[in-house]
């Protein structure tokens, strides 16, 4: 006979983990699959070189960082992996100083912009605290089957069946439970791909994120790390994120040279001299919107959190943070939840679904459009955002309100 779990929730990564422990430190009895759970290395991760830095590391916003300290996760990440971002500065591609976006902290009235912390500091901190919740299980699996019946959904893999109220479908950009139920998506390929490594610089970063859009449409941010460090994404055509990374294997001084003379050279102005630390990686870019984030559409028992839900461009810094608040609403609207309601209550789905719409869509569509309009290499529009720039740099109630959209 099949145990039976108030939620099933599905895939491995941050989100997914952040999911599973934020519902069941709720009190529901949650059960999390995934292929793989566990990191190489369970252990908080302290010890490491002070130049060891993995590539994928993510801004963290104020909201984030309001979760993660709900769940007990904040303080157990080491504070000297982590970086507090005070300043950011976004050029345009006109490679004059005054085509220029900045943002402080200061001119804020906040704290801090951002965290600027690694992945696998994140996950292991979730990792760690998922021993400790009694009504958690995890189980490393391949899901086989799903199926949906009027009370239950039923989760077949490859270490036996599994069945509860609901699932929490956080199995990425090309999530299987998606496509299995026919969830309708707008999709478009960026036909580009993310550059990511660390690097030194002789140069202090003053707490700053740096970003230039560049001729052609690439975009390069150069996001503060503790010390002398910085971290890299660079996006750009398949071809020549293929080329860096040929270049970095071959030559990581010609690698680093490229980037410091990028943007006209105002890289190297601001960081000086750049060192490589680690292995260069890459990933494709694409936005991707589901329409619903419930289904299926008849007696939902499924909702989409994260990348399974919506995947926005880089340039913002904001793939991570938009997941953590998919959880943190389904965490609200299960705290809300009357007492009379199942789970899986098709009234108490929807509520998640339209606490969620305004801020997937309006950060999709801002990061979309931003995207096209540095794409497009016209004259007139090269002038027109490059203007844009300077004038909204002027403009300190709107660049306010952009910080407060920003921290969530």
């Amino acid at each position: 006979m099949m145990s039976e779990q108030d939620l099933i929730v599905l895939g491995g990564g941050i989100v997914g983990k952040t999911a599973a422990l934020a519902l069941s430190q709720q009190g529901f009895k949650a059960l999390h699959i995934a292929p793989f759970l566990e990191p190489k290395n369970t252990q908080k991760n302290t010890s490491l070189d002070e130049n060891e830095w993995p590539s994928r590391v993510y801004a963290i916003s104020s909201s984030s960082q309001k979760l993660l300290q709900q769940l007990q996760i904040w303080d157990a990440i080491p504070h000297n992996r982590m970086q507090t971002v005070r300043e950011m500065r976004i050029s345009g591609d006109s490679g004059q100083d005054q085509d220029c976006l900045h943002f402080s902290a200061f001119e804020g009235a906040v704290p801090q912009l951002a965290w600027i912390i690694e992945a696998q500091q994140i996950e292991t901190s979730i990792d760690m605290a998922s021993r400790f919740v009694q009504s958690l299980q995890r189980i490393q699996a391949e899901v086989t089957d799903i199926q949906i019946n009027k009370e239950h959904a039923i989760v077949k893999t490859t270490e036996g069946n599994f069945k509860a109220k609901l699932i929490i479908a956080a199995d990425g950009a090309n999530s299987p439970t998606r496509n299995r139920f026919n969830f309708e998506v707008a999709e478009e390929d960026y036909l580009q791909s993310a550059v990511i490594a660390n690097l030194s610089c002789t140069q202090p970063h003053l707490e700053t994120a740096y970003q230039w859009f560049l001729p052609g449409g690439d975009v390069l941010a150069l996001l503060p790390l503790p010390g002398k460090r910085v971290s890299l994404v660079w996006s750009t055509h398949h071809d020549h994120a293929q080329t860096l990374i040929e270049c970095a294997k071959s030559d990581p001084e010609d690698f680093c040279l490229r980037i410091s003379e990028a943007a006209h050279s105002k890289v190297k102005e601001q960081l000086g001299e750049l060192t490589l630390l680690n292995e260069v990686k890459s990933y494709p870019l694409k936005k991707l919107h589901s329409k619903r984030l419930i289904g299926p559409e008849l007696d939902p028992k499924i909702i989409l959190v994260g990348d399974a839900a919506h995947v926005i461009h880089p340039l913002a810094g904001q793939g991570l943070n938009l997941g953590f608040r998919d959880v943190s609403d389904l965490r609200t609207v299960f705290a809300e939840k009357e007492g009379f309601r199942k789970i899986n209550d098709p009234i108490l789905l929807r509520r998640y679904e339209r606490r969620r719409a305004e801020d997937v869509e309006t950060l999709l569509k801002v990061t979309h459009h931003l995207h096209q309009l540095f794409l497009n290499q016209t004259m007139p529009l090269r002038w027109l955002r490059n203007t844009g720039l300077r004038i909204l740099n002027q403009q300190d109630f709107f660049k306010r309100q952009l910080i407060a959209r920003a921290l969530g």
